[in-house]
């Protein structure tokens, strides 16, 4: 069982307050956005006997275990974080895996570098997440029903957005949402600008449910990305509450710290927040244009205390252990590789004692025991 010693990326929409108050240390004063454990060659987690990428290539299977090294190849599949929004990230969408795998042949064969800005995929793996709220955490997640986006739009009083109004009352829905989408991001830029703003003052003053995209376009004024905001469901997650966005799913975090479990990738598709490349085309052959709830997931408790995060993938599994003061030890050793990450209290997990934002990695069969008083995140995949 290894101590990580994990990098934190100073993206900035990350918050500079919340990652240095979980791990009681002093803020920089610059943003903090995302913690990563992991073998993500990015930022490998860091160890005694060197970074985790290192330590899984010399010995995949006795790491990953035999199981896991038939099933996901000889990486660690999945890529877990303590992520702090203080700012909106860009809205954006990931491929599924096939997608993944066409579009990243496509650009391998027409030789984009795979650092170029204007590049889609830069590997060939899907990227479905997982956030789960330490904080109260604001997101915004799947399409709103086109009549309620109607009425969002409508109520802001402002005549270039009357045709996206008719439109969303067209019918059939997914048409409705595609071709909606579609006008915003094609929109001249300078008269989108100027609809965005007036957009952004009505938001301001009616607040509600039109709030959180006054504080959007805050972040970002004239941005394209602030009105298709307006067609997604708004989700407010309490501690311990999460969401699963699969492929296709446009979403983007607006504000809290939470932890985050995805497949190890880093496709991205982006909608609009954000200065950088936006591909139309590629996009609306990825997004998935279903109105739905955004379903806000809660933990299955086990008997043995194991909340469990259920997801439709294989790729990663999350749960967690809330341990009470005087509990017992939990058994925690599976065939499969674990990184444990202490989020509250002090928790021993075999000989080493986290605090909060510590973690380790756990190799595969390597006998695991819990205990403390605090709050333990488990991540593992699925056989």
């Amino acid at each position: 069982m290894d101590r990580l010693d994990n990098t934190i990326r100073p993206y900035a929409w990350g918050s500079a307050t919340a990652i240095p108050k979980l791990l009681g240390v002093e803020p920089t004063g610059e943003p903090q956005a995302e913690m990563w454990m992991g073998a993500h060659p990015g930022a490998p987690s860091r160890t005694t006997r060197g970074t985790l990428v290192d330590i899984i290539d010399a010995d995949p299977k006795r790491e990953l275990g035999p199981e896991a090294v038939a099933k996901f190849g000889p990486h660690l599949p999945f890529l877990l974080k303590i992520l702090a929004a203080g700012a909106p990230l860009s809205l954006q969408v990931h491929p599924d895996l096939e997608q993944a795998r066409q579009g990243y042949a496509d650009e391998e064969r027409r030789g984009i570098p795979v650092d170029a800005p204007h590049r889609n995929y830069r590997d060939a793996n899907h990227k479905p997440e997982l956030i789960c709220a330490l904080t109260e955490f604001d997101g915004l997640c799947g399409f709103r029903d086109p009549l309620r986006a109607a009425d969002l739009l409508d109520a802001l009083g402002v005549d270039s957005l009357k045709p996206y109004v008719d439109l969303l009352h067209a019918r059939p829905e997914d048409a409705a949402l595609r071709e909606v989408l579609t006008a915003i991001l094609t929109a001249d830029r300078d008269e989108m600008a100027h609809t965005v703003a007036q957009a952004a003052t009505a938001c301001a003053r009616l607040g509600g449910d039109h709030a959180p995209y006054a504080g959007i376009a805050h972040h970002y004024p004239g941005d394209p990305g602030v009105i298709a905001a307006m067609l997604l469901n708004h989700v407010r997650l309490q501690p311990g509450e999460a969401l699963f966005l699969g492929a296709g799913i446009p979403h983007a975090y607006l504000n809290g710290l939470g932890v985050e479990i995805m497949a190890n990738s880093d496709n991205v598709l982006r909608c609009g927040l954000t200065p950088k490349h936006v591909d139309v085309p590629e996009l609306l052959r990825i997004v998935r244009f279903e109105p739905g709830d955004p379903g806000v997931l809660r933990p299955e408790a086990s008997p043995d205390g194991e909340e469990v995060y259920e997801t439709p993938i294989d790729e990663f599994r999350l749960s967690r252990y809330v341990l009470p003061a005087g509990g017992t030890s939990h058994d925690l050793t599976l065939p499969t590789p674990q990184i444990l990450l202490c989020t509250a209290g002090s928790v021993r997990a075999g000989e080493h004692e986290l605090t909060p934002g510590q973690s380790v990695f756990v190799p595969a069969a390597e006998k695991a025991e819990a205990s403390g008083t605090g709050t333990l995140f488990r991540a593992t995949v699925r056989l």
